[in-house]
């Protein structure tokens, strides 16, 4: 119990933890997820090439059943699931992820639309031609070899790699901590990189990429950035863009269609091709008539046939900015180098695989070295042999066995062990005349390899023209032409309005509670005018014939600003409430919408004049408010208060440089009038100037945009009602107190709730809202001009109909045509 006790540890969780997920981190990083910057194989890759190999499941031989491969794998080198091995195996057989794939596969093994393969007892596999360049003269002591998991084989660490791997197909993993995204390339360029490297050592990343000029995908596509893919080449990271390639085809009957015939690497067709058509399904874009898959096995083809009078490039542009026909490609180029996972660039991959070649070269130049110098030693001893054959035989029958024929040959005619055993076994029919001679051509042809091989050893320069020779003529048996064509800038897409949203002509109502809704006009002529589906206390602040294709701006009181596309408003009947602006944007309690514009484009010159009840006003070009990316969700702030209990109380849009004068008028009665030249312009955050000199607690009602010939009507607390010419209030100065517009009682005063302007003799009925929701209709006709220190006539009962809270002007009916 003793013993037991004393292998007891006491150790902290952290410590355990720490220690055991370090190992376990090294173990995915090193042995599972990361490719080796030598070979560009990751230890399952590795295996699965060696392991067929080994089997002599090789180009030169007939396939074999994928499921035996896989066993093989599994029971000898790669102690895992024969799913994760069998998915490694299709993978280097598809010819959309690998630019020059190692395994060849019959049977169905996956496809593009990322359609599962066949299961492995349908399939049959061998190893490309190329896959027998990654293994050539893995038998010369070229790498190192390691024992298997149990101990009954051995493994390669490393593959001999006679063409650089890692860039020409790429990889893609992930492992604790480190990530890699390495694209493939042409092999063709990578090996004109490595020669120039060969002769350049110091050569830069500009100098390596007038030989490889990007990835090479084998999906083809256009990549654009220049800028990302050297910066991606000199640090192993940075980002490009990949598209498709498109044409843009004309069609029986005036129609057009795109024609995809390349699509971005590891992008799934089956999956663009859904999107695209729940695009048309949608009407996201108008003028997609049908979206075909037309691939087969003569290559890959996606037709989106359009109207007649659509727009093909806006189309285009739509879809690339909306779809995976064009994505972002970021570059990760991560590799285990040095037994560690680094970053690495061109340069570095490029050099590494030179440094590795060196080895392998060297190591195989050794090994041949040592064979060709046994084999001279072997052949020497055979022709001295035939030279004195006679003694030789004689000496040889002369031996009481095998054994002894050696030791007395060694002794008699000193010829090493090696040589004595080659002469015992030499056959009868070599003693001829002419095996003599052959022997000599041996020998003399030995002598060169000999002398070839320690001139590789011994000298650079000629290892260098062996890697040099070697790498030449893989690019002369397997480079291909580029598939992937490179732009030095990144298309910026812009997509029309117009292309996503039909020109359609609807009726835009905006209600003072928060209600919007767009209906076509064909509804709104079936329905009385005052059926609009609002409720009793509610009323349209905006009532307006636009276009689908206008631009909604409606402001609040408490200083925000909401902006939809008319087209984005909700289609309703007319006689319908449609949705309230807190669907998708949150209002205060006290807070409600005062104003509303639309516009036909956001590139128009004007600005927005806004006053506060506190006397602020300022103003703000429509240029200062465009929306943001966010407008869907949150509004824009275009006033900043310097009170909570400020708010504004009108906004009016300016689009002119008519000689307009500012009309505000106080709550005690005082009316002011300015020059709007005089109020600043500031942005949106901003709080704006004085506009009025507001005293003992007074508050400014509202802002009029007037004309010296329009007249006024102000409502007063009492119920009254005046109507007065705007000439009766002198233009002054801005911030100024003004003069008094009403008559000033002792007992009782009047104070202004609100007032409104309209041109002289204007037919349009004013409206004015008491607190208890009655309205009262007034015709501007039926009232005469008062003058300025006059308080009107009564034409409301307060006690019986409640206190007036506004006056406007009442919306018309629309007059459609």
């Amino acid at each position: 119990m003793a013993e037991h006790t004393q292998n007891i540890q006491e150790l902290t969780l952290e410590d355990v933890m720490g220690e055991r997920f370090g190992r376990y981190s090294k173990s995915i990083i090193q042995d599972r997820a990361l490719p080796d910057i030598r070979d560009g194989l990751k230890p399952v890759q590795r295996r699965i090439l060696y392991a067929m190999n080994k089997d002599g499941n090789t180009y030169d031989k007939g396939f074999r059943k994928s499921a035996k491969s896989v066993g093989n794998v599994m029971g000898n080198y790669h102690p895992h699931g024969d799913s994760s091995i069998y998915e490694a195996m299709v993978r280097m057989s598809q010819d959309w992820k690998l630019r020059n794939p190692l395994v060849e596969m019959h049977g169905n093994n996956g496809s593009i639309d990322a359609d599962p393969p066949a299961a492995m007892r349908y399939t049959e596999a061998r190893l490309s031609k190329i896959a027998n360049m990654m293994l050539q003269d893995i038998d010369k002591n070229t790498v190192d070899f390691v024992p298997n998991f149990d101990d009954t084989e051995q493994e390669p660490t490393v593959l001999p790699a006679r063409f650089p791997n890692l860039l020409v197909n790429g990889a893609s993993g992930i492992s604790a901590g480190y990530a890699t995204e390495i694209p493939p390339h042409n092999l063709g360029e990578l090996i004109d990189a490595l020669v120039y490297l060969l002769a350049h050592p110091n050569a830069d990343t500009t100098a390596l990429m007038t030989y490889v000029k990007g990835p090479d995908y084998p999906t083809g596509g256009i990549l654009q950035g220049l800028s990302g893919l050297k910066k991606a080449y000199e640090t192993g990271a940075g980002r490009v863009v990949l598209r498709s390639q498109t044409a843009i085809k004309s069609l029986k009957g005036g129609k057009q269609a795109i024609e995809i015939t390349e699509i971005p690497y590891e992008v799934n067709k089956a999956l663009l091709v859904k999107k695209m058509d729940e695009i048309r399904i949608a009407k996201r874009v108008e003028g997609i008539v049908e979206v075909r898959d037309e691939s087969d096995r003569s290559g890959l083809t996606i037709m989106v046939e359009l109207k007649g009078d659509a727009d093909a490039q806006g189309i285009l542009n739509y879809l690339l900015k909306n779809t995976d026909l064009q994505i972002t490609y970021n570059f990760n180029m991560v590799a285990i180098h040095n037994m560690r996972p680094e970053r690495i660039g061109l340069k570095t991959a490029l050099q590494a695989y030179i440094d590795f070649q060196r080895e392998i070269i060297t190591k195989r130049t050794r090994f041949d070295l040592d064979k060709a110098q046994q084999r001279q030693h072997i052949v020497e001893g055979l022709i001295k042999a035939l030279s004195i054959l006679d003694q030789v035989i004689a000496t040889i029958r002369a031996s009481q066995n095998r054994k002894d024929a050696k030791q007395n040959l060694v002794k008699q005619y000193d010829f090493t062990e090696a040589q004595a055993e080659a002469i015992v076994t030499l056959q009868l029919y070599r003693l001829t005349n002419t095996d003599v001679t052959e022997l000599q051509k041996e020998h003399d042809q030995l002598t060169k390899d000999i002398a070839r091989l320690s001139d590789i050893l011994a000298n650079d320069a000629s290892l260098r023209q062996v890697i040099r020779s070697q790498m030449q003529a893989i690019k002369k048996a397997f480079a291909t032409p580029r598939l992937t064509k490179i732009e030095a800038e990144i298309e910026e897409l812009k997509v029309d309005r117009t292309v996503m949203v039909a020109d359609e002509e609807v009726v835009l109502m905006v209600s003072h509670d928060g209600y919007i809704k767009r209906s076509s006009v064909r509804s709104y002529q079936a329905s009385s005018a005052d059926d609009n589906g609002l409720k009793e206390a509610d009323y349209p602040i905006l009532l307006r014939k636009v276009s689908t294709l206008d631009h909604l701006y409606m402001f609040t009181n408490r200083g925000n600003l909401i902006y939809r596309p008319v087209h984005e408003v909700a289609d309703a009947r007319w006689k319908d409430t449609g949705e309230h602006i807190s669907q998708s944007i949150g209002l205060a309690d006290d807070e409600s919408l005062i104003a509303a514009f639309t516009f036909n484009s956001l590139d128009t010159t004007g600005r927005f004049v806004i006053a506060t009840r506190m006397g602020l006003i300022k103003q703000t070009a429509l240029a200062d408010l465009l929306p943001g990316r966010t407008y869907r969700k949150h509004a824009q702030v275009y006033e900043k208060f310097k009170s909570p209990a400020d708010y504004v109380v009108n906004i009016q849009f300016v689009d002119h440089a008519a000689p307009l004068t500012v009309m505000l008028m106080s709550q005690h009665g005082l009316g002011l009038r300015y020059d709007l030249a005089e109020v600043p312009t500031n942005g949106a955050r901003t709080s704006g100037a004085k506009s009025m000199d507001l005293r003992d607690g007074d508050i400014v009602t509202n802002l009029q945009l007037v004309a010296d010939t329009d007249e006024v009507m102000i409502v007063t607390q009492r119920g009254a009602l005046k109507k007065m010419a705007v000439s009766e209030v002198p233009v002054t100065s801005r911030a100024r107190k003004g003069v008094l517009c009403l008559r000033d009682l002792k007992a009782e005063p009047h104070e202004i709730v609100d007032f409104v302007s309209f041109p002289a003799k204007s037919q349009q009925p004013v409206e004015i809202i008491t607190s208890h929701d009655i309205r009262h209709d007034i015709l501007p006709m039926d009232h005469a001009l008062n003058a300025r220190y006059s308080n009107g006539s009564f034409v409301i009962d307060i006690d019986t109909e409640g206190l007036p809270v506004a006056i406007r002007m009442k919306a018309l009916a629309l007059t459609l045509s």
